[in-house]
């Protein structure tokens, strides 16, 4: 089985103890880990996969926790760095009624924007590996060029890469260089993972076939479009999967998202995947493979916190089964 690389922010969530207020009205809040890569780093790890976390941390107790919950959760860190010259990252959170949330950053910069490109190396990674990233630490700063880097690095090597762009327009100052940053790491990817909410703005088409159909460019081989409550869409060039959703109470859809990747990216590793088979695999296995990313997020969904509220592997089969009465339990024996 591969190693799943995430490079990018870990960081604090601040998730307020009530529900529905404007984040100018929230009295107080709760601490909670996060960060999309380190989300989908520590799914990887819970479901049975190997995971690795790059990133790098303030020298603060912020940086102290964050290091001490992905150790916990099984996510190696040996390449989390630390450093004096700025901040462990904060983002403070404001929860609607629906689950939806609204973002404050506080990073100017933080910590894991001060990560360098040469301070990746090309050894980490092999040919059975593969590497995710998002959007928010491409921001122009040294990480924005630390992830070139690595994306060269597990290119060469012949490994797979994964891109969620995740949007963050608040911390964009223009929300054209947010929009032209992603267009620009697009071609570099081979998977891509969009949502309905996002679809858009990424690619300023209207028609959804149309829009879908242009993030095919440069080394993109599969679009993953997520669209919440009802599922998700799997697309390859020359042909289209969609697998429905389960319909769950919302508390919090923070690192629902990732939790839906961080399923995809096990799923793939526990099926061997590698560049040369991997439209195969997702073409022959996508019914399983899409399932279990639902099931994912929609777990995640149901709970406060992103981290924290990643299941473990035992509690997607369980939840599968309770919902559609099919025996994921045996799929998974045979992929082992």
């Amino acid at each position: 089985m591969g190693k799943v690389f995430s490079i990018g922010e870990a960081l604090i969530d601040f998730i307020p103890e009530q529900k529905g207020k404007a984040l100018k009205e929230v009295d107080t809040f709760e601490k909670l880990p996060g960060g999309a890569p380190a989300n989908v780093a520590i799914a990887v790890a819970k479901y049975g996969g190997q995971a690795s976390m790059i990133t790098k941390l303030g020298e603060d107790a912020f940086g102290d926790f964050l290091a001490d919950i992905l150790k916990e959760n099984g996510v190696e860190v040996d390449k989390v760095l630390r450093t004096k010259e700025a901040n462990t990252a904060l983002a403070f959170v404001s929860v609607k009624e629906d689950g939806e949330r609204d973002f404050s950053f506080y990073r100017n910069p933080s910590a894991d924007m001060l990560l360098t490109e040469d301070e990746v190396q090309a050894d980490w990674f092999s040919g059975e590996d593969i590497l995710h990233f998002c959007s928010v630490d491409l921001v122009e700063c040294p990480m924005k060029y630390a992830h070139k880097k690595a994306i060269q690095s597990v290119k060469e090597k012949g490994g797979i890469v994964s891109f969620d762009p995740n949007i963050r327009l608040s911390l964009w100052d223009d929300h054209d260089e947010c929009k032209a940053t992603v267009q620009e790491f697009l071609p570099l990817s081979h998977i891509v993972k969009v949502s309905d909410e996002e679809l858009e703005f990424i690619t300023g088409i209207a028609d959804e076939k149309e829009a879908l159909q242009s993030l095919f460019v440069g080394d993109v081989k599969a679009v993953v479009y997520t669209k919440g409550a009802d599922g998700a869409e799997l697309h390859l060039k020359n042909q289209s999967f969609v697998s429905s959703g389960f319909k769950v109470t919302v508390s919090d859809t923070t690192g629902a998202g990732d939790a839906f990747i961080g399923g995809l990216l096990y799923m793939l590793t526990a099926h061997k995947v590698q560049l040369a088979n991997v439209e195969q695999i997702l073409a022959d296995k996508h019914d399983d493979i899409l399932t279990f990313a639902n099931a994912s997020g929609a777990l995640t969904a149901s709970v406060k916190g992103a981290i924290h509220a990643a299941p473990a592997k035992k509690h997607v089969l369980n939840f599968i089964q309770t919902r559609l009465g099919e025996d994921f339990e045996v799929r998974f024996e045979e992929i082992k």
